[in-house]
């Protein structure tokens, strides 16, 4: 039993073999996916696992395979200062990424039915924020959960452009998800074991696409044994911006567009990843098959073993190449965080340098 694609040994690898097999195709998803590493999102004894395509369960806390997520980033089509919401947000992945893509005009709110999970994804989002330095490289628009049945949102609740559920959706409650959107507004859910992306083109007009064949577990009904009521989820308000926070990410676009003008001066490039190391390419024929893992089923694309004996003189030459380059196989200094070193090197009071860097720990 396999996934989609070959597992990597680190964060890079696995998106690179995304990347590789089609999964990930817009540079604004792939760098939402290397800027957060999915094994932040594992507990310790299961970081083994975290970069192989394949779907994670402990309990309540779930991730879906990174072939899934890929094809929901993308089938979504996220730009910056739209609203998002999340039915079944879980560890707060997915709402982490998409809030690197809408910036900090976007709204971000995630509805979780366990508040166990929800406590998780908060210590989750405070580590990403407190420690990766991927955070400074992006302005972020921090997700809000909230707990409560999905099917249960109250009725006077906003409307959004982007909505993703997590969970499979029955026929009948497709009209329920479709009036969470706003015209123009994009809704991605499993729909009759299809992963399906629904545009809705005007007041009570749909367009509709079936992108992959998958099967997750059902949304859970909501049970009313206890009171008889319905308890309505209210989700986050839209909160204004204040007028200091406004400061904070004006100073910080500031920031970064004298960093890439100094860089620019310096040696005619702008600010660019640091190179990686070439990984050897394998040319695979792929095929569409199924995989079952823990009541969720996702297309895979996998080479056929016929194709081994094509790629033999290529695989050759590339240990050749390998050969030659050894010496530049050590690892390279780790990255750095330019837009720290400029604020710690301003002469402000000190309070005020903390601010701008939301008092991160690195």
């Amino acid at each position: 039993m396999g996934g989609a694609v070959s597992a990597g040994e680190d964060n890079d690898e696995l998106i690179d073999n995304l990347k590789e097999a089609q999964y990930i195709r817009t540079e604004l998803v792939e760098q939402a996916f290397r800027a957060i590493d999915r094994a932040d999102y594992y507990l310790e004894e299961f970081k083994d696992n975290a970069y192989k395509d394949l779907a994670w369960k402990h309990g309540n806390i779930h991730l879906s395979a990174p072939c899934i997520y890929s094809e929901v980033m993308e089938a979504l089509d996220l730009q910056p200062g739209l609203s998002f919401l999340n039915l079944g947000s879980g560890t707060g992945y997915l709402s982490s990424m998409v809030g690197l893509i809408l910036g900090p005009f976007g709204v971000n709110h995630g509805v979780e039915l366990h508040s166990d999970v929800i406590e998780y994804a908060k210590q989750k989002l405070d580590f990403f924020i407190k420690t990766s330095d991927s955070f400074d490289k992006f302005e972020f628009c921090e997700p809000s959960f909230v707990t409560g049945n999905c099917l249960e949102i109250s009725p006077d609740c906003t409307q959004y452009d982007r909505v993703y559920c997590g969970a499979g959706v029955q026929k009948e409650h497709e009209d329920y998800m479709k009036n969470l959107l706003k015209v123009g507004g994009i809704l991605v859910m499993p729909l009759e074991e299809k992963l399906t992306k629904i545009t809705r083109t005007g007041p009570s007009a749909w367009e509709t696409k079936k992108i992959l064949a998958v099967s997750f577990a059902p949304l859970i009904q909501p049970n009313h044994a206890d009171s008889g009521k319905s308890r309505l989820v209210h989700l986050p308000p839209v909160a204004v911006r204040s007028l200091q926070d406004l400061a904070r990410i004006a100073i910080r676009g500031t920031i970064k567009k004298i960093i890439h003008q100094e860089t620019m001066s310096k040696t005619g490039n702008g600010l660019k990843n640091p190179p990686r190391f070439k990984r050897r390419r394998i040319r695979r024929r792929r095929m569409e098959t199924i995989v079952f893992l823990d009541k969720e089923v996702f297309a895979s694309r996998i080479s056929s073993p016929s194709d081994d004996n094509n790629n033999s003189e290529d695989i050759e030459e590339e240990r050749q190449e390998e050969e030659e380059t050894k010496p530049s196989e050590l690892k390279p200094d780790p990255p750095v965080n330019f837009l720290r070193e400029k604020v710690l090197s301003l002469p402000l009071p000190d309070p005020l340098k903390y601010y701008l860097l939301y008092y991160r720990e690195k």
